[in-house]
């Protein structure tokens, strides 16, 4: 696995495939961009480069532990294009792997030839569902770590997914995203994110996913994020928040014809 220092950041990072380079940013959490990506990746792999950074406060990268900047996560996310020498390259952020990528598009568009945002927002500071969700997080990641992943496994897919599961599944999912320190830290950020600023200055063709049934970021967000980006399109899938993992044929098409359009 690649590494790469950016600031205070050692940053490991995955390479499949072959062509033009395809970075997937992952949301919070500890999957990381193997636990997220590892369902869609290799149906991207076979017409691009995929590159899959796992940002402080997961998988193998380590920093000092310090609190976690938009801006700084996007520094991270640039060294790992331009130390795999792959820029400009088609930028993917899901969750809040989003508003990463979005300023990454701001702040580097020379790294950024095209934009893709998944159940993505701009800014939590007044919207009091978004707010009340990460304060709650952050209250039971710190008391019980079992009421933490139910809260999150519940929130992060619809309910139809769910049931069709079955209990085995779920129980799964609920214990594969415990709140570790770096999770807790990626949700500090959450309840901090604020974007609005850097939205004007995306020049990059992008495509705003929403997803139909999201619980934890309203899909209104993701259409708030297509009106204020330029020309930006707009595609929306009925799923809730890991729509690729509800959704994959559905989400691999969406990114495959826009990025192939490119």
């Amino acid at each position: 696995m690649p590494i790469v220092t950016a600031g205070n950041a050692r940053v490991h990072y995955t390479v499949t495939g072959a062509g033009p380079a395809l970075v997937l940013v992952h949301g919070t959490g500890p999957l990381g961009a193997a636990g997220t990506w590892g369902g869609v990746a290799p149906a991207l792999a076979d017409r691009r480069t995929v590159l899959a950074p796992d940002l402080s406060g997961t998988g193998r990268t380590e920093d000092d532990g310090a609190p976690l900047t938009v801006e700084g996560l996007a520094a991270q996310v640039a060294a790992v294009i331009e130390h795999a020498a792959a820029g400009p390259a088609a930028v993917l952020g899901y969750s809040l792997g989003a508003p990463v990528a979005t300023a990454l598009a701001a702040l580097r568009p020379d790294l950024v030839a095209s934009l893709i945002t998944v159940a993505g927002w701009a800014h939590t500071d007044g919207d009091a569902y978004l707010s009340n969700e990460f304060a709650l997080w952050r209250c039971l990641g710190g008391l019980d770590a079992e009421a933490f992943g139910r809260c999150v496994t519940m929130t992060g897919f619809s309910r139809g997914f769910l049931g069709a599961l079955g209990h085995e599944e779920v129980e799964r999912l609920v214990h594969a995203m415990p709140p570790t320190p770096g999770t807790l830290r990626h949700v500090d950020l959450d309840r901090r994110m604020d974007i609005r600023a850097l939205l004007p200055r995306v020049r990059a063709r992008t495509l705003v996913i929403g997803c139909a049934q999201d619980a934890t970021v309203p899909v209104e967000h993701s259409r708030a994020l297509h009106a204020a980006i330029a020309g930006a399109q707009y595609a929306e899938i009925d799923a809730g928040h890991a729509a690729f993992f509800e959704q994959p044929d559905e989400f691999v098409k969406l990114v495959r014809d826009f990025v192939s359009a490119s």
